[in-house]
């Protein structure tokens, strides 16, 4: 059985200690559920393949669907990738903290395994407190597709987990219910101009105010 782990991320007195158990348990190479500012997602070490090898186990997810990653600040963009275009920046400056995925050039050395042989990576920096907090108190940037078998419901709370999914979990990580809603909007930077992968809960209307050329 996982074992589970109640931490209040409004507290950072009280998320200290838990946090250097998540922080271990990453650095061993496990796989956590935590929450995001939309659904429970599925951390681990973005550096780490076996890791990430195991994510895509735990959701059954196929080889060629990449992940992304969530950062607590525009800093760690560059462990990621060496690509950052002026428009990228510019997008981060207008979105992030928030709900747009960029993707971005791969950095050399970024494991095959998260880029699923694209050669980019999805990188979003969240607005809401409980995933910022987390995210503030680890070493590394985090993987964080929803914690679900893939094509199923995204989780919102402990008991909307599939039982297998809790199976091969190393730690599950009870912040409380997420939020839901909709999911991220990604939109491809590495393209001039930019392509709108999948859009959510940033709108292609949003996105036109800053890109006026965006392809419909």
């Amino acid at each position: 059985m996982v074992n589970v782990l109640r931490v209040n991320f409004e507290s950072p007195e009280a998320s200290r200690e838990p946090l250097e158990t998540i922080q271990s348990v990453l650095d061993s190479g496990g796989v956590i559920a935590f929450p995001t500012d939309t659904f429970y997602g599925l951390g681990a070490d973005p550096f780490n393949p076996e890791a990430i090898s195991k994510i895509f186990r735990i959701k059954q997810r196929p080889a060629d669907k990449p992940l992304l990653v969530l950062i607590h600040s525009p800093d760690q963009v560059d462990r990621l990738t060496d690509q950052i275009t002026p428009l990228a920046k510019l997008l981060m400056r207008s979105f992030w903290p928030g709900s747009l995925t960029l993707l971005f050039k791969a950095a050399p050395g970024l494991p095959r395994e998260l880029t699923a042989g694209t050669g980019k990576v999805g990188v979003r920096l969240p607005a809401h407190l409980f995933t910022l907090q987390p995210l503030e108190g680890l070493d590394c940037p985090l993987t964080a597709p929803s914690a679900n078998i893939s094509g199923h419901k995204e989780p919102t709370a402990l008991w909307e987990f599939p039982s297998t999914l809790g199976e091969e979990l190393d730690l599950l990580v009870d912040g409380g219910p997420a939020p839901g809603g909709k999911p991220s909007t990604i939109l491809d930077a590495t393209m001039n101009p930019p392509i709108l992968v999948r859009e959510g809960a940033v709108s292609r209307k949003d996105l036109q105010l800053i890109l006026p050329n965006l392809p419909e």
